[in-house]
């Protein structure tokens, strides 16, 4: 097989096209990010004033021989060039060490906080986008009827309001009619639940969180949905195809709506990126279990190991995000080319 023969063999195009080489590229800057988050991340934490056992050493009885053991322990004793150069290596090889308070391992409490905030954040996701994307279109077809007007005013309505605000709202209905858990993941008897009723009691915990970031996110993306796909209506191929004839419902769900979901699609990347950060209140609220509120305390404690492990996953969560999010684009629109997107 010649040269020219083994390139063009459908294996190795697969192999090595546009897509491939922007992934590689995309990877490879998403690697100096990460590394430069990290750097700064590390020195403004260690470089603020005392460390995690400050308030040990503020305890007189706490033998200071034990927090000197436990400085050391945790590399606190050492420059803190050094400490970030230990963190890195170890991160790299897959540890990222120990909590401050017990000592307990950062991977395994990290990976089940992260899941718990993605059980909210996913279902929150769903029910947007599916509350949202129908109501954008349909407001969209019937723009200026009173249907489309009372759509958004209660999308005006909803955008603006505090989140804390409904949360307490919520848990007042929760608290006056019993129908619903006031606060946690589980019930108490969880654990003798079955398979099926211990996903029915996580989901039946989740309603009201989920129901709070849904009606506080769909504001904005039903808004978006209805201008992008006015905006594509009003194009002139748009209306060459009704000239010609075709079915109202083909003009908008075949010709108008896949170039009015991009900025959904791009849209989508960033909120991927989000899922871990953005339910912080409402993780406060309904005292779920998740991320925030772990960083929030490992922040008060000045814990290094565990903060860095949760700042890391974000970054990466909004790296794979837009990485994702570029590549639904180029899939769902193939004139966009992935070298504009750099």
């Amino acid at each position: 097989m010649t040269t020219a023969n083994r390139v063009n063999h459908p294996f190795w195009r697969l192999i090595f096209n546009d897509t491939t080489g922007f992934v590689v590229k995309r990877l490879g800057q998403a690697v100096i990010v990460i590394f430069g988050v990290s750097v700064l991340s590390f020195f403004a934490i260690t470089k603020s004033p005392g460390n995690c056992f400050s308030e040990l050493r503020n305890n007189p009885s706490t033998p200071k021989k034990t927090i000197e053991q436990l400085e050391k322990q945790l590399n606190y004793d050492k420059p803190e060039a050094l400490q970030y150069l230990l963190w890195l290596r170890n991160t790299l090889n897959g540890d990222l060490g120990v909590r401050c308070q017990g000592l307990a391992p950062v991977t395994p409490l990290i990976v089940e906080r992260a899941g718990n905030t993605l059980i909210m954040s996913l279902a929150s996701l769903i029910t947007t986008w599916l509350l949202a994307i129908p109501l954008g279109i349909y407001s969209a077809v019937k723009q200026n009827t009173w249907s489309d007007r009372l759509i958004q005013i209660v999308s005006y309505a909803t955008q603006g309001f505090p989140s804390f605000v409904l949360a307490i709202l919520l848990l007042m209905v929760a608290q006056n009619t019993g129908w619903f858990p006031v606060g946690g993941m589980t019930s108490i008897g969880f654990a003798d639940l079955s398979p099926l009723g211990k996903f029915l009691d996580i989901g039946h915990h989740a309603i009201l969180p989920t129901l709070t970031l849904t009606v506080v996110s769909f504001a904005g993306l039903q808004r978006i949905m209805r201008g992008s796909l006015l905006d594509v209506l009003r194009q002139d191929y748009i209306k060459t195809a009704r000239a010609k004839g075709l079915p109202e419902g083909k003009v908008i769900y075949v010709h108008a709506l896949r170039n009015a979901i991009n900025p959904l699609i791009t849209l989508l990347g960033f909120e991927f990126g989000g899922l871990l950060g953005g339910a912080f209140i409402t993780e406060f609220f309904f005292s779920w279990p998740g991320l925030g509120k772990l960083l929030l305390e490992a922040t008060r404690e000045k814990d290094t190991n565990l903060v860095m492990a949760g700042l890391m996953l974000g970054t990466l969560m909004l790296v794979v995000g837009n990485l994702i999010g570029d590549l639904l684009l180029k899939a769902v629109d193939p004139r966009i080319k992935l070298d504009d997107m750099d």
